[in-house]
């Protein structure tokens, strides 16, 4: 026992700290071990942690392995894309499988389309907005029954089918053009030439190709100008055109350039090549004379078809041109005929990057603007599609640029995330300052439910498989559902710092926010983007192949199903 208890207290005599205190070089000793032993546990922990990424990433890529193969297999499927008729030779993609958290949350997402279009149809049916809080209709563009054409395939996609039913009748029978308003030609064209030309694709009903055209024809006079840059404003009537105003009648970039995919896309279907003339010769003027940087002011001449002096931006007035170029190369399946578009968009894309610059003292990265040779440290929201495409187009650079362009849009994205993140309401004002030492302040504090920042969440995470973008996007949506919804749809806020509510749904929040919402929590295999390019109104339009000028495929192709579930821009605050 004496032993027994010798032993014991020999053991634990190195566990007092006297042990060590009188002894200076065991101490040391100990330390080091203790050292030693703490850079062990910390190298396996980041080990672990190394590791547990590789393997979500391996994961990531066996399910993404898995649905390839699941849809190479032909196996009956229904919904997405399915007609009555038509004759493809790709197989119909098989049940995808799905994420329980994605299917809550796209289901909640459903829900608020669900309630937005219930509103909209109680109190403003056919007409252009809805006004929630005093529960009447506008018709703030002439009465074409905005909400409705912008929301036709929102509701094809998320399988709303009845509800979806009831509006292509009112499309058939109650959409009429022949109205002596004053239409703007982009908004028109985004809107309503979009809106029908997707739904068109989606459903294959030939009464969307139809009013398309129709509608189509009455803005074709706005392209008659001596340099064939178009005028922004036309009457649907009379077919007079003309610029407003204030611009001092010049035409504006994002208008005259943001026109291509739908008018190229009608030439595709109807196999009248008058419209893709017109907005190519757009393209082909302003290829004349531009910059090495791509960088384009937002007023042109139509006369001369030069630029004016006026600010460079990738907010308002500017952004869309930019958007058009590499999604037109997209829209061409990326031949030849198309590559003029991807030369510009990457000489712009050199400029973006001389306007970017970094916040103190948290480094958000944003894009400047840019007057002469100065620069204005501001940033719009509407420039929030910008992370978007550059993860769109980043696939066509090299492995180094790809990479570039690529981090500069999660960077971007992070900025533009935080837009919201900074505000007591958590959504987005209208435009935000960058001051030295601040890093970022609202200007303009509105929110008019707008989707770019969405937009790019949904790309980034399409394309990277981050999880990260669909959390982000979350939080986004629970803040629409928290200060946005009231009892008959959902308003923008008058300022985001007080939460005050304005009285407007804006169309382009169903066409928009609530389709990329959407997709953020379902299967790359909805819309994929291998197939399909949304035109800036969020309008998917199926991609056709162009070589040398002319349309390779069946035009009148109808879409087999592709998957089948297990459970903006400027001036659009009025």
């Amino acid at each position: 026992m004496a032993r027994a208890s010798r032993s014991s207290t020999s053991k634990w005599r190195y566990c007092h700290p006297s042990y060590y205190l009188k002894r200076p070089k065991r101490l040391a000793l100990l330390f080091i071990v203790f050292v030693s032993a703490t850079l062990v546990v910390w190298d396996r922990q980041t080990l672990v942690r190394e590791h547990e990424v590789e393997v979500t990433k391996l994961h990531r890529e066996v399910a993404y392995l898995h649905n390839l193969l699941e849809e190479l297999k032909n196996v009956e499927g229904d919904t997405i894309g399915n007609t009555d008729s038509g004759k493809t030779n790709r197989p119909p993609r098989r049940e995808v499988l799905d994420d329980s958290i994605d299917i809550q949350r796209r289901e909640k997402v459903k829900e608020a389309m669900l309630h937005a279009w219930g509103s909209y149809e109680k109190y403003a049916w056919g007409q252009d907005e809805l006004q929630p809080q005093s529960k009447n209709g506008v018709n703030s563009f002439g009465g074409l029954g905005a909400t409705l054409v912008d929301s036709l395939d929102t509701l094809y996609i998320m399988g709303l089918h009845e509800q979806f039913q009831k509006a292509r009748e009112w499309v058939a029978n109650s959409l009429d053009f022949n109205k002596d308003y004053d239409a703007s030609v982009f908004e028109t064209t985004i809107r309503v030439v979009g809106g029908l030309l997707s739904a068109y694709d989606l459903s294959g009903d030939k009464v969307f190709l139809d009013k398309a055209k129709d509608i189509a024809d009455r803005l074709l006079p706005a392209w008659d100008t001596p340099s064939g840059i178009p005028y922004n404003i036309i009457n649907l009537a009379h077919g007079r055109a003309h610029n407003p105003g204030w611009t001092g009648g010049e035409s504006i970039l994002a208008d005259s350039g943001t026109e291509q995919l739908e008018f190229i896309a009608l030439s595709q279907r109807t196999g009248d090549p008058k419209y893709k003339q017109k907005v190519e010769n757009v393209i082909t003027e302003l290829n004349k004379t531009f910059p090495a940087d791509g960088l384009l002011p937002i007023y042109i001449d139509p006369h001369s078809g030069r630029t004016s002096y006026s600010p460079i931006t990738f907010g308002a007035m500017g952004d869309s041109f930019y958007e058009y170029l590499l999604k037109v190369w997209i829209q061409g399946n990326k031949t030849s005929a198309v590559k003029h578009y991807r030369e510009m968009w990457e000489k712009s894309m050199k400029g973006l990057l001389s306007l970017i610059r970094k916040s103190t003292p948290s480094s958000f990265a944003y894009i400047c603007e840019k007057n002469g040779d100065s620069l204005s440290d501001k940033m719009d929201e509407l420039a929030c599609f910008a992370p978007g495409m550059l993860a769109l187009g980043s696939a066509g650079y090299g492995p180094g640029d790809s990479q570039k362009f690529l981090s500069l849009a999660e960077e971007l994205a992070w900025t533009c995330y935080n837009f919201y993140q900074s505000t007591p309401t958590k959504l987005a004002g209208e435009n935000y300052f960058f001051h030295a030492g601040q890093d970022m302040n609202v200007g303009t504090s509105w929110n008019i439910l707008r989707p770019e920042t969405v937009e790019s969440l949904f790309y980034l995470w399409r394309l990277t498989g981050n999880k990260t973008y669909q959390e982000w996007g979350w939080n986004i949506f629970q803040a629409f559902e928290k200060n946005s919804r009231v009892e008959s749809g959902y308003v923008g806020l008058k300022d985001v710092n007080t939460g005050v509510k304005d009285n407007m749904m804006q169309s382009f929040f169903l066409a928009e926010t609530l389709k990329y919402f959407f997709l953020l929590f379902s299967p790359p295999s909805v819309i994929p983007l291998d197939q399909w390019v949304f035109n800036t109104e969020a309008h998917p339009i199926k991609i056709m192949t162009q070589q040398d000028g002319k349309i390779v495929g069946d035009l009148n192709e109808k879409q087999k199903p592709f998957f089948r579930f297990r459970g903006r821009k400027e001036g659009r605050s009025d």
